[in-house]
């Protein structure tokens, strides 16, 4: 056995470790459990906790800890020690079922949107079988829910495995109408590309910015950026491939896939891309990527930003879900096969993703609506924020024949010769790559590419997947009753793409003619966080997370007012910073720098009034100028945020820094940056974008 295989998933309580440390009883119990719903007793959790304790205690862990994903963004953990006390001033090593299945933290302290107030603080984390409990360091760690004391979803694990059951129910519906009675499960799948950037550490504790809010708030373009195009794929430096190489190591031990890394286009950006895994799976490992990308990082004196746009002027980071269905059996029900236009099942699936995309194009917007993301989508690396679907020419041929009532369409050439004898001929594959799509068919999964490098992939994971259950659920309860199944789902597919097809385009989302375009469709362009955020509530979206119990109105109430906190806070904290920095760094070097100029000035003139000075004087007369202006603006940005503190309701407040706010601070930027432009590099606070992007 190689040494990535003995290290892969060493530090997780898998099937195989259960298979070995559990008896055959509880492990059959604790399968059918996680495969059918079945009760789990508490004798067989006190036998479960028993083994995993044991297990953890072989592989140094000494605490244990519910490891959740709150409304935060990122994960929680309290670590309890296995220690209890005995007789005699003893200890033993105890962990029992009770405190495997359940713990209790303060849910007053995480974001609730109204839900927990201080004086009912209590909440309960609750065990998740479906993902395998691991040891990070010294602790064991159980992958949990969390929810409040009335039982709302206070996480994005909740949400999610509530979706991947709808989705699942409905799924197995429209298989068993179609005659395929093998299948008994349906998973959501995913993938999550990673994007992010890694910066040096010493040059990143010198940018206040960088530390409280994770991204550049001022700085100039440097010379060269990403328009030579020769970061993409090159070469990876050494200090950036230990990186990689420990990573990699540490990702495989919790048994994560990690699998393909490269340089992305912009100069320190990189990328991670796993194996496909389960959706909830596919969640906890992302989240565990992203922890353990900050921690390594710092080892190799770099510091990992997730960030979307950690920097102004070239591409930020996205994180791209590959989304697919796939059964019990190793069927993708995304694969069109050799013949599509024969492919009922593929063609009621697909017809089914359409529908859900057009219906609830805001919710797809909403999941991944934050003010960072703002400032990536619509750039080159990231689709705009308009919803739209690209099938590629051959699939929507496919369509369009069925749409006029066709049997068939042309099959193509997919034998490809790039023209040199020695390099053998390949297959096609059957669609294009449309990077500029928000939701693309990529063969057998769609990519959604609206997703920020920050973004939990739950959000956007349970949104495709209750739409899409909802469309599914339409379509089983329409062929439930019917005498010929097939021809009357080809009838369906039919009226489907004939009523939703305006979501589908294939050409280039960057275009204003699309935009206009989408205008006339009918499609929404909600270009803001802050546009799209009251759509959450919508009756429509209300009654669709109810009829798919995702989410009680309260549940989704809580969630909007989360976003619409989140939105000010962040927005709030970036013009204190930005504050800060003017105020106390770049006004007191620009002043020191025209001290020197003046100093200069006088010296020349104290040899010989004939001396010419109109290089320094005017660059003392552009500096002060700026520095006026900077202080004025400074001032504007200032009283926004005292304004903004007179405002009740949070949707007002973060209307106003989205109107008021970020345009003043757009406005002091672009004056503090043409500062840097004029200003004497050793006279400069902080470091640059060619320090921090070409060291």
């Amino acid at each position: 056995m190689n040494k990535i295989s003995e290290l892969f998933g060493s530090m997780v309580f898998n099937d195989a470790v259960m298979r070995e440390k559990l008896p055959k009883d509880t492990y059959k119990a604790l399968q059918s459990h996680i495969d059918k719903g079945t009760p789990l007793s508490l004798e067989t959790a006190h036998v479960i906790a028993s083994a995993m304790k044991d297990w953890a205690l072989e592989h140094g862990a000494t605490h244990f800890t519910h490891w959740f994903q709150p409304m935060t963004g990122i994960t929680a953990e309290k670590h309890d020690s296995f220690i209890s006390p005995t007789e005699g001033g003893g200890i033993v090593m105890n962990f029992s079922g009770k405190e495997l299945i359940k713990g209790e933290p303060d849910a007053s302290s995480f974001p609730s949107g109204g839900i927990r107030a201080t004086f009912e603080a209590r909440g309960y984390t609750n065990w998740d079988p479906s993902s395998y409990a691991f040891i990070k360091e010294n602790t064991l760690c159980i992958p949990t829910a969390f929810c409040s004391y009335g039982g709302e979803a206070l996480d994005k694990k909740t949400p999610l495995l509530r979706s991947m059951e709808a989705i699942e129910k409905q799924s197995l519906r429209i298989l068993k109408l179609l005659g395929n009675n093998t299948a008994k499960k349906v998973v959501t799948t995913l993938g999550p590309e990673q994007e992010y950037f890694l910066i040096s550490k010493e040059l990143y504790e010198k940018r206040k910015d960088l530390i409280y809010c994770g991204r550049t708030l001022l700085g100039a373009k440097p010379p060269k950026r990403q328009e030579l195009e020769d970061h993409y794929f090159g070469a990876i430096k050494p200090k950036v491939n230990d990186f990689m190489a420990e990573l990699d190591e540490e990702l495989w031990k919790l048994g994560v896939l990690a699998n393909t890394e490269h340089n992305e286009v912009a100069p320190a950006q990189h990328e991670l891309a796993p194996i496909f895994a389960s959706s909830n799976v596919a969640a906890d490992h992302n989240q565990l990527t992203m922890e353990m990308m900050k921690k390594i990082a710092n080892k190799h004196g770099l510091v990992c930003l997730l960030h979307e746009k950690p920097f102004a002027g070239i591409n930020g980071s996205g994180k791209h879900i590959n989304w697919s269905l796939a059964t019990d059996t190793g069927e993708n029900l995304l694969k069109p096969g050799k013949n599509p236009i024969d492919n009922i099942q593929f063609l009621l699936f697909l017809s089914a993703v359409i529908k859900a995309v057009d219906q609830y194009q805001d919710l797809l917007r909403i999941s991944v609506a934050s003010p960072s993301n703002d400032h990536r989508l619509g750039g080159n690396e990231a689709p705009p924020a308009i919803i739209s679907m690209y099938l590629g020419d051959d699939l929507k041929e496919v369509l369009d024949a069925i749409a006029e009532g066709k049997s068939e369409v042309p099959m193509r050439d997919r034998k490809m010769g790039i023209g040199v004898q020695i390099l053998p001929d390949f297959k096609k594959d059957t669609t294009d790559r449309n990077r500029t799509s928000p939701f693309a068919f990529t063969g057998s999964r769609f990519e959604f590419r609206m997703p920020g490098s920050t973004t939990s992939v739950s959000c956007p994971s349970y949104m495709i997947n209750t739409i899409v259950a909802d469309a599914l659920m339409e379509f089983a309860d329409q062929l439930d009753s019917s005498d010929d199944t097939q021809a009357d789902a080809l009838k369906l597919i039919k009226e489907v793409y004939q009523k939703h097809q305006r979501i589908i385009f294939n050409g280039n989302n960057y275009s204003e003619e699309w935009v206009k375009e989408a205008e006339k469709r009918g499609l929404l362009n909600l270009k803001s966080a802050v546009e799209a955020f009251p759509h959450f509530t919508d009756k429509k979206n209300l009654d669709l997370f109810k009829r798919q119990n995702i989410f009680s109105p309260v549940e989704v109430t809580a969630r909007q007012e989360i976003l619409f906190e989140e939105y000010c806070k962040l927005i709030n904290i970036e013009a204190l910073t930005m504050l800060d920095m003017i105020n106390k760094d770049i006004l007191p070097a620009v002043s020191a720098y025209v001290k020197d100029l003046s100093d200069v000035v006088m010296s020349k003139k104290a040899i010989s009034e004939d001396i010419p000075c109109e290089m320094e004087k005017n660059l003392i007369s552009n500096l002060s100028s700026a520095c006026d202006c900077l202080y004025i603006k400074a001032a504007a940005l200032d009283q926004c945020l005292i304004e903004v503190n007179t405002i009740e309701k949070v949707c007002d407040a973060a209307n106003y820094f989205f109107e008021k706010a970020v345009p003043a601070m757009n406005e002091l930027r672009a004056i503090a940056d043409e500062l840097e432009t004029i200003t004497a590099a050793k006279y400069w606070p902080m470091p640059t974008y060619g320090s921090l992007l070409f060291t």
